[in-house]
């Protein structure tokens, strides 16, 4: 039975970092989870995430079936203490994949494959170097799109992700990026970043990446999740198997949408959310874009058990 009043939400590239997975290690379900990862795709993922260097973790085709397993493991860890399902689900971005293993929507095996491959699509859409994604704070939404169009010229320049008011970030041709993070403090913008990442995702230059994806979507087996699952591309909810194959496949160019989707989960009674997986970035977002919903990084056991009494807090009311 499902509360109708908590929700799952699971990271994405971003939050990866040497021995991320500590604080969880000895729970149920965590290494075992590792274990089948390295099994399915051959590489020793626990070892990656336990010894392995920063700048493998950022390499996108180790970082996505890295958080993937990550984020799965921290959910069998909650179900296997007896933690109930959720109401509702999301994830940002890769994050996606996850909440949709979590909801019984994809097999963990194929969600695997899957974003090892989205992750190769990626990078080979975009020679390395020629494409960039910068974080621009504290300038609106509208602000930062005129400066997209203003600094692209001929290039591509599109704000790929909504994560919080004021905190946008923009994607494209390298060069286009860094035009317009001179532009955007011209206009006003408190900071412009340019973050460690190999590829501009979310924006038009992966739709070639998202056509090798939709033909290799439709091999693989998808349910009707048990758990509604709110997707990126439109902050929608899918219960058929065309549906998600297409949301999954348009997510690689379209923006993530996360301050609506947490406003939404606000809309639809959300009181609490659960961060699932290593990190604090979703909570840290959670807290600046919607006071309904305050959502809790589940990054150690303690940090799960704290979570599940205020559940429990919440079932009893």
């Amino acid at each position: 039975m499902s509360n109708p009043m908590f929700a799952l939400v699971f990271p994405g590239q971003g939050s990866q970092t040497p021995g991320m997975m500590q604080g969880v290690a000895e729970l149920a379900g965590v290494r075992e989870t590792f274990d089948e990862a390295t099994e399915v795709l051959g590489q020793d993922l626990w070892q990656m995430v336990e010894q392995g260097s920063q700048d493998t973790l950022n390499l996108t085709v180790n970082t996505q079936p890295v958080m993937l397993a990550a984020g799965v493991a921290t959910w069998r860890a909650w179900r296997a203490m007896g933690g109930p399902l959720p109401a509702m689900m999301a994830g940002h971005s890769l994050g996606e994949y996850t909440a949709l293993v979590a909801a019984g929507a994809l097999e963990f095996a194929d969600a695997l494959r899957l974003v090892r491959l989205r992750a190769q699509l990626m990078q080979d859409a975009v020679p390395e170097g020629t494409g960039a994604m910068a974080a621009i704070l504290g300038m609106d939404d509208d602000a930062v799109r005129g400066v997209c169009r203003d600094a692209a010229e001929d290039l591509v320049l599109e704000a790929v992700n909504y994560n919080a008011d004021g905190q946008v970030v923009i994607a494209g041709n390298r060069l286009a990026v860094e035009r317009a993070m001179l532009l955007a403090k011209e206009r006003g913008a408190k900071r412009a970043v340019l973050l460690p990442v190999s590829v501009p995702s979310h924006c038009a230059l992966m739709q070639p990446a998202a056509r090798v994806l939709a033909d290799e979507l439709e091999k693989v087996g998808i349910a009707v999740p048990i758990v509604p699952v709110l997707h990126n591309a439109d902050v929608a909810v899918y219960g058929d198997a065309a549906a998600i194959r297409d949301a999954l496949s348009r997510q690689l160019y379209s923006p993530v949408r996360w301050v609506e989707t947490v406003r939404a989960m606000g809309d639809a009674g959300i009181r609490l959310a659960g961060e699932c997986g290593p990190g604090k970035v979703l909570a840290g977002l959670a807290r600046r874009i919607d006071e309904r919903v305050p959502t809790q990084a589940l990054i150690s056991s303690d940090a799960l058990r704290a979570f599940a009494d205020n559940v429990n807090e919440l079932l009893a009311a």
